[in-house]
C-alpha cells in the first residue's frame, strides 16, 4: 500500500469518527441512553433529542393512522419529562441558582405542549381524552418548572371579589311622589 493511500484512509477512518453519533442514532437507542444516564443535566439535555426523536414516531403513527402507537409515544414523552424533573429536582434542588437543564427542559416541554395539541385536533374523538390527559400532565410540570425557576415572580390571584352592593337607583323625577 503506497504512503498516499495510508494517507487517505487514515483521513477517512478519522473523519468517521468524529461524526456525530447522535445524528445516527434511533429512537430506541436514544430511550436507552436517557433511561442509563444519571446525571439529571445531561438527562434533560438528552430529552431535547429524544422528545424530537418521539415527535417524529408520533407524526409517523399519526399519518398511518396508527392512533394507540401515537398515544403510546406521547405518554412515554411524558414519563420521560417526569423522570428528567425528578432527576434534576433532585440533583439541583435551587434551579433559581443551578439553572442549567431546567431551562432545556422547559423549553422542550413547551414544544411537547404544542405538539401534542396539534394531535389533539387531527385525532379522532375516541383519541383524544388520553391525550388531553398527557397535556395536563405536561402542562403542570411546565408550571412547576417555570415556578421552581422563577420563585420570586409575583403570584396571580384569582380570587373573586364580592359584588359590590350598588346604591339604590333613585326613580326619574317625573315619577317621584
Amino acid at each position: 500500500m503506497r504512503a498516499g493511500s495510508r494517507s487517505m484512509l487514515f483521513g477517512l477512518s478519522v473523519f468517521l469518527v468524529m461524526l456525530p453519533a447522535g445524528e445516527a442514532q434511533g429512537l430506541p437507542d436514544l430511550q436507552a441512553r436517557f433511561d442509563r444516564e444519571t446525571n439529571g443535566v445531561q438527562k434533560a439535555k438528552l430529552l431535547g433529542k429524544l422528545g424530537d426523536a418521539q415527535f417524529e414516531e408520533a407524526r409517523r403513527a399519526g399519518k398511518a393512522r396508527e392512533y394507540d402507537a401515537l398515544g403510546l409515544t406521547l405518554e412515554k414523552y411524558r414519563d420521560n419529562v417526569r423522570a428528567a424533573v425528578e432527576a434534576l429536582k433532585k440533583q439541583h434542588p435551587n434551579a433559581e441558582k443551578q439553572s442549567n437543564g431546567y431551562r432545556q427542559l422547559e423549553m422542550h416541554v413547551r414544544k411537547g405542549i404544542r405538539e401534542v395539541d396539534e394531535t389533539i385536533l387531527v385525532s379522532p374523538e375516541g383519541y383524544q381524552p388520553p391525550l388531553q390527559l398527557v397535556r395536563q400532565d405536561l402542562v403542570g410540570m411546565d408550571d412547576e418548572l417555570l415556578k421552581m425557576l422563577f420563585p420570586r415572580r409575583p403570584v396571580e390571584k384569582h380570587e373573586a371579589a364580592p359584588p359590590a352592593e350598588k346604591p339604590e337607583a333613585t326613580p326619574p323625577a317625573e315619577k317621584r311622589p
